[in-house]
C-alpha cells in the first residue's frame, strides 16, 4: 500500500517540574523546530516525572501554545502527562486541540500508588500511517508490543524517561522490537533532570527503521530534536 512519506521526530524539551504552561512553550518550540507530521515526546513530558502532579485535562488552556505549533505546522504532537483516571497518558495534540490518545498499561515503581493501569493497547493513524503508543516500562514487556503490533502497526512509538546508566537497557528494547516485529521504533527519551531520581536522564531518542538501523540519534541535552522519513513505499501493517 503506498501512502505519503511521513517525517516523523523524536524531541528532547526542557522541563519544569508541574509548570505546564512553560512546559507548553517548551513543546511548542520544539514542534516548530522539527517541522514533522508526528513529533513524540517524553513520558510526563508536560509535568515532568512528578507523580504527584495533577491530571492535565485534554482541554486545559495552558496547552493552546502546543496546540497553536501543531496548527502552523501541521504535527501532531505526543505529549506525556497525567490524565483523568488518574493514568499515565499521551496526549495526542494537533490543530483541533487534545485528547488522550493512550493509558499506560504497565506501571512500574511507584506509579502503581498513583495511577491505574490503562486496560488495551493504542494505535494513532495519521496520513494512512498506524502508529501503536507505548510509555516507557512498556517498551520491557514483550507483550505489550506483540498486542499493539497484532493491531496492525507500522511503527511502535514511545516517550521514556530514564537514568543514563540504564540507556544500554533502551537500547536492547527497541533492538528487541524491531528484530521481534519488523516496523519502525521511535522513543523519545527524556533529557531534563526531572523527579523519581532522575537528575541524570539518559536522552539520546533514536528511530530505528525496520531492519534496526539507527537512522536518527538525539544527544543527551534538552531542546534536541532527530527526525527520520517513514517512506512511501514502506508498509508493515499486520506483521
Amino acid at each position: 500500500m503506498s501512502r505519503v512519506p511521513l517525517l516523523l521526530a523524536v524531541a528532547q524539551p526542557e522541563c519544569v517540574s508541574f509548570d505546564v504552561a512553560a512546559n507548553a512553550l517548551a513543546h511548542a518550540a520544539l514542534v516548530r523546530r522539527a517541522g514533522a507530521r508526528a513529533v513524540v515526546f517524553p513520558e510526563l513530558s508536560l509535568t515532568g516525572y512528578e507523580l504527584d502532579a495533577p491530571p492535565l485535562a485534554a482541554d486545559d488552556a495552558r496547552l493552546a501554545p502546543l496546540v497553536e505549533a501543531c496548527a502552523e505546522t501541521g504535527s501532531v504532537a505526543l505529549a506525556g502527562a497525567p490524565v483523568p483516571g488518574p493514568h499515565i497518558g499521551t496526549l495526542a495534540v494537533d490543530s483541533t486541540g487534545a485528547r488522550v490518545a493512550y493509558r499506560k498499561m504497565w506501571l512500574g515503581g511507584a506509579e502503581p500508588d498513583r495511577f491505574a493501569p490503562g486496560t488495551e493497547p493504542a494505535v494513532l493513524a495519521v496520513d494512512g500511517w498506524r502508529l501503536g503508543l507505548a510509555i516507557c516500562k512498556d517498551t520491557g514487556v514483550p507483550r505489550h508490543a506483540a498486542d499493539t503490533a497484532a493491531l496492525g502497526i507500522d511503527a511502535y512509538l514511545a516517550g521514556l524517561v530514564d537514568t543514563a546508566a540504564d540507556r544500554p537497557i533502551q537500547e536492547e528494547r527497541a533492538r528487541r522490537i524491531v528484530a521481534d516485529h519488523r516496523v519502525w521504533v521511535a522513543f523519545a527519551s527524556c533529557a531534563a533532570p526531572t523527579g523519581g531520581g532522575f537528575a541524570d536522564p539518559a536522552g539520546r531518542s533514536s528511530i530505528r527503521d525496520p531492519d534496526g538501523v539507527v537512522v536518527a540519534r538525539a544527544g543527551t541535552g534538552t531542546g534536541e530534536v532527530a527526525t527520520a522519513t517513514l517512506p512511501s513505499a514502506a508498509c508493515s501493517r499486520g506483521i
